[in-house]
């Protein structure tokens, strides 16, 4: 539980507003509106699977556990023009294991088992420190620390997600989901931005 607290005090530390603002250039703005486009769908389609989980839905679960693994791949696929293949492979990898993780726990959720979702919770922050590890390696505009609390703060949304829908707190999920989205933003304009400070003959 005290995991659960900490997962969930990082995401309403790095809460922000849907409107967060577009970079001024032209070039770098588009860039990061299709990355938000590609981050609002992964987890648009996570939430799906939870809700179809939560009410037993299986056809509707396995519908959108399939787009996710879709947007996973396209979100890799996002970098590869930058790092290239073997990098964008690299990126899929994890972030299949941040849908792994995050799975787990909702299952976990559902069937009421508290012991595999912390488990879960664990696995997502280790997923989480290899996601920033990568990504900070890769490009020297995106500290580590930052993204670590990013990407924290992005599970402790799904954690908090996943809880509020098994128990019909509607209304709490509703403000969830407006941060989960407006969080994506974030990230997306974040990494939008050091693409551009890193590729300055791409933009």
């Amino acid at each position: 539980m005290k995991r659960i607290a900490l997962v969930l005090a990082a995401a309403l530390a790095v809460a922000s507003p849907a409107g967060a603002a577009l970079s001024p250039n032209p070039k770098v703005a588009a860039t990061q509106a299709a990355l938000r486009d590609l981050w609002v769908e992964h987890v648009f389609w996570v939430r799906n699977v939870a809700v179809a989980k939560v009410g037993g839905d299986v056809a509707s679960a396995k519908v959108a556990e399939e787009q996710v693994v879709a947007n996973a791949k396209q979100i890799a696929g996002a970098i590869e023009p930058f790092y290239g293949k073997v990098a964008s492979d690299r990126l899929f990898g994890l972030l299949a294991g941040h849908w792994g993780a995050v799975k787990a726990h909702l299952d976990a959720t559902v069937a009421g088992d508290a012991k595999a979702g912390d488990a879960a919770i664990t696995k997502a922050m280790q997923n989480a420190n290899e996601i920033a590890a990568f990504l900070s390696q890769a490009n020297p505009h995106l500290p580590k620390d930052t993204l670590i609390a990013l990407l924290t703060a992005h599970g402790g949304h799904h954690v908090a997600q996943n809880q509020q829908l098994k128990k019909k707190q509607y209304a709490e999920e509703a403000k969830t989901w407006e941060h989960m989205r407006g969080h994506m933003f974030v990230i997306a304009d974040a990494l939008g931005d050091a693409l551009a400070k890193q590729f300055p003959d791409k933009f």
